[in-house]
C-alpha cells in the first residue's frame, strides 16, 4: 500500500502563521503537523509515501528527504489548488497498486489508520452530534458494514458518520482520478469514492479521535493532543533548582535555569532557554532556539522557533510564530470579562473560536514594545510592531 499525503496548500485560514510556512509544516509537538500523518501511514504499513506539495514545497522536501523512517518518499507537485481529486491525480504516475489518501493537515488515531489499510477499500468516518453540517456516509441497511454513498450536508442525515477525508483505494481507482469540476469549481475526491462504491464493497472505519487543523486555535488543540502523548525525558541542561512536574521533555541542547517551574505536558526543544524563575504550564511547546526570560509565565501556548518572550511577560493560550519578540512586560489577555467565547479574524471575518480562553496569534517577526497589553483574540501580522506601553485592541 502506498500512501498519498496531501500537503500542497498554504492554509489561508491559518494566517498569519502560514504566510511563509505551509500549514502542514507548522509545529505540533516535536515535529511538523504533516509528519504526524506520515508517521501514521508508515506505522500502518505504507511501503512508500508520496507527498503532494505546492506552496513552499521545498520546506516539505527539506524535512522528509528521499527516505523517512526507512520508507521511500516521493514527491508530486500540484501546480494549482483545484481540489482533492486534482491533488491525488498529481501523484498518479507514482501509483501502481492499492493506495491510501490522507490529509497532511489532519490528525488521526493510529488504530483507525491501521484498520483503514487492512480494510481497503475503505473510508474513515467520525461520529458527530450534528451530521447535517458535514459530508455524511450512508451505509447498507442490513448492518452498516458497507458505505453506499456520501451525502453533503443533508437535511436528514442517513447516519451520524461524518466523512473524515481518509481513504484506502483499490488499484483501479488510479484510472478514476480525472473527475469533472464540481459546482464550487473543484475536482472532488468524493466523486472518486462514488466510483469505488459502485464497483466494490467499501468499508467504513470509525475514528476514535480526529482533528482537522485549519485555524490557529486548532493548532493549539493539536499541540494539546500530541504533547500529552510524549513520554517524560530530560536530556538538556536543567538546574538543580528547577522544578519539572509531569510529562515534561527537555531536549538535548536546551537549558532550564534556576527557579523555573515547568508543569507538563510541555516540550522544551533543542537550543531553547527558559528562565531563570519562569513558569511554563499547560500544554506548551517552546520551539528550537526560543527564549523564555526571567519571571515569564507561558501557559498552554506554542512558542515557535527563534522567538523571544522577554522578562516579566505573560502569554496564555496563544500561538507565536517564528522570530517573534515580545518586549519586557508584555501581557496577553486571554479571557473576556463576560466569559463569552473568544472571536478571531479568519479571512476578514470575525468568527468564534469556541474557546473560553484564547490569546494572541503573532505572525513571524512581530515585535511588541515594553509593557504592551494585547487583548483576547488579537492577530498580529508578520513584522507588526507595537509602541511601548500600548494597549492593542484591534488586529494589526
Amino acid at each position: 500500500m502506498k500512501a498519498v499525503v496531501l500537503a500542497a496548500g498554504q492554509g489561508t485560514r491559518m494566517r498569519p502563521l502560514s504566510e511563509s510556512v505551509p500549514k502542514p509544516m507548522l509545529p505540533v509537538a516535536d515535529r511538523p503537523l504533516v509528519a504526524h500523518t506520515v508517521d501514521a501511514a508508515v506505522t500502518a504499513g505504507a511501503d512508500e509515501v508520496v507527498l503532494v506539495i505546492g506552496y513552499e514545497g521545498e520546506t516539505v522536501r527539506d524535512y522528509f528527504g528521499s527516505e523517512y523512517r526507512g520508507v521511500p518518499v516521493s514527491y508530486a507537485v500540484q501546480e494549482e489548488q483545484a481540489g482533492t481529486a486534482d491533488a491525488v491525480n498529481a501523484a498518479r504516475s507514482h501509483l501502481d497498486g492499492p493506495f491510501a489518501v490522507l490529509n497532511g493537515d489532519n490528525l488521526y488515531d493510529q488504530a483507525a489508520i491501521d484498520r483503514l489499510f487492512e480494510a481497503c477499500p475503505a473510508v474513515c468516518a467520525i461520529e458527530v452530534d450534528e451530521p447535517s453540517n458535514y459530508g455524511v456516509l450512508s451505509t447498507d441497511e442490513s448492518g452498516g458494514d458497507y458505505v453506499t454513498g456520501i451525502v453533503e450536508k443533508p437535511a436528514e442525515p442517513p447516519t451520524n458518520l461524518a466523512n473524515a477525508g481518509a481513504y484506502a483505494f483499490p488499484a483501479e481507482a488510479r484510472e478514476w482520478l480525472e473527475v469533472p469540476a464540481s459546482e464550487r469549481g473543484e475536482h472532488e475526491i468524493t466523486d472518486v469514492v462514488a466510483r469505488v462504491i459502485e464497483a466494490y464493497e467499501m468499508t467504513p472505519v470509525t475514528l476514535e479521535r480526529w482533528l482537522d487543523i485549519g485555524r490557529p486555535w486548532e493548532l493549539l488543540e493539536a499541540n494539546e493532543w500530541k504533547l500529552a502523548d510524549l513520554d517524560r525525558r530530560i536530556d538538556g541542561d536543567v538546574s538543580e533548582d528547577a522544578t519539572l512536574e509531569g510529562g515534561v521533555v527537555v531536549e538535548d541542547g536546551a537549558t532550564v535555569e534556576p527557579g523555573v517551574v515547568i508543569e507538563g505536558p510541555a516540550l522544551i526543544r533543542e537550543g531553547a532557554e527558559v528562565g531563570p524563575n519562569a513558569y511554563v504550564r499547560g500544554a506548551t511547546l517552546v520551539g528550537r532556539d526560543a527564549e523564555v526570560g526571567h519571571a515569564v509565565e507561558i501557559k498552554n501556548s506554542v512558542v515557535s522557533r527563534g522567538t523571544s518572550v522577554s522578562h516579566l511577560s505573560y502569554v496564555g493560550d496563544s500561538v507565536l510564530g517564528r522570530d517573534v519578540n515580545l518586549g519586557a512586560g508584555t501581557n496577553v489577555a486571554n479571557l473576556r470579562h463576560d466569559d463569552a467565547a473568544i472571536k478571531f479574524t479568519v479571512k476578514g471575518e470575525r468568527v468564534t473560536t469556541g474557546r473560553r480562553k484564547f490569546g494572541v496569534v503573532a505572525g513571524d517577526g512581530a515585535k511588541t514594545g515594553i509593557n504592551t497589553s494585547l487583548t483576547p483574540g488579537l492577530k498580529l501580522e508578520p513584522g507588526a510592531t507595537t509602541r511601548p506601553g500600548e494597549t492593542v485592541e484591534r488586529d494589526r
